[in-house]
Parts: C-alpha cells; sequence; structure tokens
C-alpha cells in the first residue's frame, strides 16, 4: 500500500443526469472534476499543450457500444451545461429556461434526468466542489419519489 486513490472520472454534466456506470466509471474514493462541467474539462484540457488533440476532438462516448456518441442520447455539452447551471445552480424552473430561449421540452426531459440519477449521485464518490452547489452530502433530494 502506497497511500494512492482510485480516482472517479465523471465530471458534472455527467454526474447531473445519470450518464455513468455504477462500479465503472463511478468507482473510486474522490470524484476530482465531479463538480466540473464537460464544456470546462474540455476548456483545461486544452491549456494542456502535452494533451493529445485526438483526445480533444474525439465526440465524447460512454463507449458502450460501437460507435456509440453522447448526443446519441443527450444534448450538446453546451446545451446541457446550460441547462444545468440554470436548473441546479440558479434554480431557475423550466418555464424561466424556456424564457431564456432554451427548448421547454428539452429541459423537462433534463430535468427528469436530473431527479432520476439522484440514487447514482448516492453511490459516487466524494466530489470536490469548485461552484456554487455540488452534488455530494450538502444536496440531498429524496431517491424514492413520483417524478
Amino acid at each position: 500500500a502506497d497511500g494512492s486513490l482510485v480516482l472517479a472520472t465523471g465530471n458534472r454534466s455527467e454526474l447531473a443526469v445519470g450518464y455513468s456506470t455504477l462500479y465503472g466509471d463511478m468507482c473510486g474514493a474522490l470524484e476530482v472534476i465531479g463538480d466540473v462541467p464537460k464544456t470546462r474539462v474540455f476548456e483545461m484540457a486544452r491549456r494542456f499543450p502535452e494533451m493529445p488533440e485526438a483526445i480533444i476532438t474525439k465526440p465524447p462516448s460512454a463507449e458502450l457500444r460501437p460507435d456509440q456518441k453522447d448526443e446519441d442520447s443527450l444534448p450538446p455539452y453546451p446545451v446541457l451545461d446550460r441547462i444545468l447551471e440554470g436548473y441546479l445552480d440558479d434554480h431557475l424552473s423550466v418555464k424561466e429556461l424556456e424564457a431564456l430561449g432554451l427548448d421547454a421540452a428539452l429541459c423537462t426531459k433534463i430535468v427528469r434526468m436530473v431527479e432520476i440519477a439522484e440514487y447514482k449521485r448516492r453511490q459516487a464518490p466524494i466530489v470536490l466542489r469548485i461552484g456554487k452547489r455540488a452534488f455530494g452530502a450538502g444536496r440531498r433530494i429524496p431517491v424514492a419519489k413520483k417524478l
């Protein structure tokens, strides 16, 4: 034993909507980027000159099946992150998000995904907080409620 910790790889966008696998990419003792939106993860990656360009430009994928892309089931991350910021950080309703020019049906879908994914987040490792409101012990939402 050398005192190392296994780090989980999930980011805020994926954790929010449950786009992660229990006992898979959610395994670890600490989720270092768990409060970092996916769009910000890409911005951070671009700051490292040693980061291969192919990693940055490759379309995000859960890689659970051939040719799978995140955008097969999620909106583009800039849109998703805008919805999540409004809903989670600014406590906006779907109507208020729609007033900002976002699609109401999409916002409803994303809010539902966030609510359904609470059971996964309860099993996630510790998330380092960088924003107004991180997932973890400070955010407790019922896991068994009618959605």
